[in-house]
């Protein structure tokens, strides 16, 4: 049984990885509903808690049917992060996590995200910190170094383990990788089967099928896995994986049906959590494309899709696409 704190994940736990402008409740809740075992918010500027600006505090949101749930901050400032980790607390989630691997340059130029694995003295300061001044869980998501010549992944690792960080994610890039290039595993087996350490090392990057999965599960040996990209738009990647450890079987692709279902449940979910319906409609635009994924000639709709500007046109158009290719089987291509 895999444990963060006294939180319990099963024997090997899938998890959604916080993306920026993807991972909201929303999708939380299709993935939720796929199998992903825990989940994480937004990342939240913690500048941007403590000036209580929408954007950030909006991300606090959480519900009871998404537990167990971390919610991640990112920031550079000591003073900042401590009052945010109090925001946090208030908010009961299971697990605070603290981005330290975002590669953006917006992130990275504060010394924040993937900034701070050039200051590693720092990146161990801020954790313990919070750690003392949190009761909830703290776990990490980093990276394996700035880029290739300094990964100290595990230095990171002993260190952050050393200050009562109780779980930690890494995604196997330099930051100078950015999302180019292929994840290296191999650092974070390093990690993971170091006899000293002792938290939970979950794996992140490239996880896109229910073979690559079962592969680098067995491969590399670590707690869990982590999926960000290859959810997008394709939620049921969390039960096809589970389906496969459990019977070496691939299921058949969702249907038609399934596919419209979670769409629509998706944007329905948006209209009533967003604080405007444009800003439902254009965030769902990044999702449309994989949801409907192998269906020939379907790149009319999508784009017809992308161009709408109201909720009853989105409707309208997934109205058709149900008709035009009733019956049509999925052939999914990992």
């Amino acid at each position: 049984m895999v444990k963060i704190g006294n939180v319990e994940l099963g024997d090997f736990p899938l998890l959604l990885a916080p993306m920026e402008d993807v991972s909201d409740p929303p999708f939380r809740a299709v993935c939720k509903a796929c199998g992903a075992d825990m989940m994480y918010t937004e990342f939240i500027s913690v500048e941007g808690l403590i000036r209580d600006a929408d954007k950030s505090v909006e991300k606090l949101d959480i519900f009871d049917y998404e537990r167990p749930i971390g919610i991640q901050i990112f920031g550079a400032e000591l003073d900042s992060m401590l009052k945010a980790t109090e925001i946090v607390e208030q908010e009961n989630p299971e697990v605070l996590d603290i981005n330290f691997g975002c590669p953006v340059k917006k992130v990275v130029g504060k010394g924040a995200g993937a900034g701070i694995l050039k200051d590693i003295p720092k990146m161990e300061l801020l954790s313990k910190e919070i750690v003392n001044r949190s009761n909830l869980p703290v776990t990490v998501k980093t990276r394996l170094g700035w880029d290739h010549d300094s990964i100290k992944i595990l230095e990171v690792a002993k260190r952050l383990q050393g200050v009562g960080v109780q779980a930690l994610s890494i995604h196997g890039r330099t930051r100078k990788q950015m999302y180019t290039g292929e994840a290296d595993w191999s650092y974070i087996a390093e990690v993971k089967n170091n006899p000293d350490i002792h938290i939970p090392i979950f794996g992140n990057g490239d996880i896109n099928s229910p073979q690559k999965a079962l592969e680098y599960k067995n491969r590399f040996g670590v707690d869990g896995i982590m999926i960000g990209r290859a959810a997008i738009g394709y939620p049921w990647i969390f039960r096809e994986i589970k389906h496969y450890f459990a019977t070496g079987e691939l299921l058949p692709p969702p249907t038609l049906e399934e596919r419209l279902d979670i769409c629509r449940k998706h944007f329905l979910f948006s209209l009533e959590w967003k604080r405007s319906e444009i800003t439902a409609i254009n965030e769902m635009k990044r999702h449309y494309a994989a949801y409907f994924k192998g269906l020939r000639g379907i790149k009319q709709y999508r784009m017809r899709l992308v161009q709408s500007s109201s909720s009853s046109e989105v409707f309208d158009i997934l109205n058709e696409i149900e008709i035009a290719y009733a019956g049509t089987e999925f052939i999914h291509e990992y």
